[in-house]
């Protein structure tokens, strides 16, 4: 993996780059602003990825991260898919950073995610849409008696930590055909997938290296729930 230096936060043009394409998401001004973009948001990325990522592997070292910047790697690309979207802006107006872990592809696997805007960021752990093979799983695991206990305490270990908040909008609406509607997990049943989100970061805390510690100290918060749904692709 390439080398690169370590993070010392995100300069200021970096907040003003992403605020100023909200209100220019077309071609013409990105490409003549682009310069901007590879130095104040890709590079200082790259710098985060490595940083976190390596702090990262405490917590499990088979956490997965990578540098590049291409869609490949842990950076997100910031070219929207409009293909089925009446929404034709072709830019994303934010930073998304995945650190993945598990058999799979990384966005079908548990992960960490860093989403950074021009009005602050956060960081989330789980897995935002089950594949339907980790569907099956998730279920059956919540109806399981040990499985089904480790999940409960993830969730209390989770909770006690801070303000961290869970999935609170179920996909579906009734518990699925097999399971039974009064589990006391039923409502979690509804879900396709599960995850939780740390309390909002200010924007006054991207321009430090310090941003990297606030963001493994979420991580360590939310890694039970993380793990547990790691410990399912492992089943």
């Amino acid at each position: 993996m390439t080398a690169f230096t370590p993070f010392d936060g995100y300069p200021p043009t970096a907040l003003q780059f992403l605020a100023d394409l909200q209100d220019n998401n077309d071609r013409d001004w990105f490409n003549a602003h682009k310069p901007t973009y590879l130095d104040a948001i890709v590079a200082p990325t790259q710098a985060f990825v490595t940083d976190l990522g390596l702090r990262l592997k405490a917590i499990s070292p088979d956490i997965t991260f990578d540098t590049r910047a291409n869609g490949q790697g842990s950076m997100m690309r910031i070219y929207r898919d409009i293909r089925f979207s009446q929404d034709k802006s072709p830019y994303k107006t934010w930073v998304g950073v995945v650190f993945w872990e598990g058999p799979g592809k990384k966005m079908q696997v548990p992960s960490f995610y860093f989403h950074l805007e021009a009005t602050g960021a956060f960081m989330y752990g789980g897995i935002y849409q089950f594949p339907k093979a980790l569907l099956s799983t998730y279920r059956d695991a919540l109806v399981d008696v040990e499985l089904g206990r480790e999940f409960d305490d993830a969730i209390v270990q989770v909770t006690a930590s801070g303000d961290y908040s869970l999935y609170n909008q179920p996909h579906y609406k009734r518990v699925p055909r097999g399971y039974e509607p009064e589990h006391p997990r039923a409502q979690w049943l509804k879900y396709n997938g599960f995850g939780v989100s740390s309390p909002h970061i200010s924007p006054d805390q991207f321009a430090s290296p310090d941003l990297v510690d606030i963001c493994y100290d979420h991580c360590r918060n939310m890694a039970p729930i993380q793990q547990w749904l790691v410990k399912l692709t492992r089943q």
